[in-house]
């Protein structure tokens, strides 16, 4: 300010047009102003004290779920497929399960370990939803591996009840699975199976081709659920067997057998509790900056005026307030009832009063999603992750935002928002589903992509060949051989020809070829 001054013209006249300026004050004001700044950074450091222990005791079981991903669970005579279903009933147990630790086993024609025996069920959440049949290199259904594997991810020191849950549909190719069965209840493991289809069942659609799988003989496969053998793993592994109606049905029944069992100690924690102190910090500093804004730094000040511009400041920021609750009110009166064009209206007045309103601004975005405006209901989501401090307010935004974008078929955007909307909530299973569906998407429309591209250049290739053959196909000779000749050569190839059709038909009746292996 100094330097401002001198800069201005003539040092006396300038300290007569500042003669109620004091640098007395405007000292005060910036002590306050930086002290309530170093504040505000103490509050974010965020101190605390010891405030004591809680110890929790955790009562529960381990739980090792099998779940078939071969190609024949993408069967869809349970909709929307038998995997996505068995899934659903996973996430279902788990939910109900707090206190259980909890192991995942995906197989096919293999059984891998997807994940160890835990309590953090977020991550058995996580892993859950990415399970799928590209998970496993070598199709089928190999159970007696799956229990195997499962029985093998128990501690045996462990003294805790042990209990498997499979959740196929049956369709078993291999004759292990009983001898497994038998052993691990030798051990004190129970197993209870969950089967997913129908006995009708129906055919398997292949993500590759986009076609039904076939057999080697070109017939649709049509794989149906096998009930007698799940049902004969369960009685013979001290368990029940469920055939999948609804998930909250079958959730149930599971998570009521398995609490039948009983439950032990499976840990003993303490956890530190502490007594925080930003809030105390934060309301000084408040304060100071309250003082500093209405502080003056000129010497004299007119108590009347300052009095009467305090009051009109505060009416006024009272009745803008209540203008802008007043039309966000009646929009959401309006949505309610379906009038989205009036409840637009309303949302667009709140807004041009307060152009910050977070909740003006998300009521936009789904009044403008339920009229199908895409592109203007993602704005109005941006906006309001722009605006707001409130994580949960912003994790809905970009959910929604997520939504929008991906009817309007705008895949890249919308993978981006779900991307950050679990990043603020990583236990959002809507986000998570939604985003897996929209990456299978995108990965499906970049390989049609590079499907036409290949096909355009395989065509090229093909009439680039042609044109050149016709360039060099030479002009017909006249034939030099007799016709008599010429008869004889074509029966005696018609004989060789006949011969070896019927030796071929004799190869193929052969009970000796070996049969190609079951692949679904």
């Amino acid at each position: 300010k100094k330097g401002a001054t001198k800069r201005l013209g003539d040092p006396s006249l300038v300290q007569q047009l500042m003669i109620n300026y004091s640098s007395k004050k405007f000292l005060v004001k910036f002590v306050l102003f930086a002290t309530a700044f170093v504040l505000c950074g103490v509050a974010l450091a965020g101190l605390v004290i010891p405030d004591g222990t809680q110890k929790v005791r955790r009562k529960g079981m381990d739980v090792m779920f099998a779940l078939d991903v071969s190609k024949s669970m993408l069967a869809q005579d349970v909709k929307p497929n038998r995997l996505e279903r068995a899934k659903q009933v996973i996430s279902n147990i788990i939910n109900s399960s707090p206190d259980d630790r909890i192991g995942i086993v995906v197989f096919a024609g293999r059984a891998y370990l997807q994940m160890p025996l835990t309590t953090d069920h977020a991550a058995a959440r996580m892993y859950l939803a990415s399970a799928s049949p590209d998970d496993i290199p070598t199709q089928g259904t190999v159970i007696s591996q799956a229990l195997k594997m499962s029985g093998a991810s128990f501690n045996p020191k462990d003294k805790t009840f042990k209990s498997i849950v499979l959740l196929s549909d049956g369709e078993d190719h291999d004759k292990d699975a009983l001898k497994i069965v038998k052993q691990l209840t030798s051990e004190g493991v129970s197993i209870n199976t969950i089967g997913i289809g129908s006995s009708g069942g129906a055919p398997i659609a292949d993500p590759e081709t986009g076609k039904y799988k076939t057999d080697e003989n070109g017939n649709v496969i049509i794989s149906k659920l096998n009930q007698p053998e799940l049902k004969d793993i369960a009685e013979k592994g001290n368990g029940i067997y469920q055939h999948y109606t609804t998930t909250d049905q079958v959730a149930s029944n599971i998570k009521e057998r398995l609490a039948g069992m009983g439950s032990t100690v499976i840990s003993d924690k303490s956890f530190d509790s502490y007594r925080q102190f930003f809030q105390y910090f934060l309301a000084v500093a408040l304060v100071l900056l309250l003082l500093e804004f209405f502080l003056s730094d000129k010497k004299r000040m007119n108590r009347k005026i300052t009095a009467t511009g305090l009051s009109m400041f505060f009416l006024v920021a009272s009745s803008s307030g209540q203008n802008v609750n007043s039309s966000i009110k009646k929009g959401n009166e309006s949505y309610k009832k379906g009038e989205f064009d009036r409840a637009e209206t309303f949302y667009i007045d709140a807004q041009k009063k307060d152009e910050k309103n977070t909740t003006a601004s998300y009521n936009l975005g789904n009044a403008y999603y339920r009229k199908e405006k895409t592109e203007e209901a993602a704005d109005a989501f941006s906006a309001t992750i722009k605006n707001s401090n409130d994580n949960n307010i912003k994790q809905m935004a970009y959910y929604n935002k997520g939504v929008s974008y991906q009817k309007a078929n705008k895949l890249p955007e919308c993978i981006l928002a779900y991307k950050n909307a679990l990043i603020l909530d990583p236990n959002d299973e809507d986000a998570r589903q939604n985003l897996q569906r929209a990456l299978k998407e995108q990965k499906q429309k970049e390989e049609k992509k590079d499907n036409k591209k290949e096909d355009k250049k395989d065509k090229k290739e093909q009439q680039d060949k042609k044109d050149e053959q016709k360039k060099e196909e030479p002009k017909p000779q006249p034939s030099k051989i007799s016709r008599q000749d010429a008869e004889e050569k074509l029966k005696s190839l018609l004989e060789k020809e006949k011969a070896l059709q019927e030796k071929l038909h004799k190869i193929k009746g052969s009970d000796g070829i070996d049969r190609p292996e079951k692949d679904w």
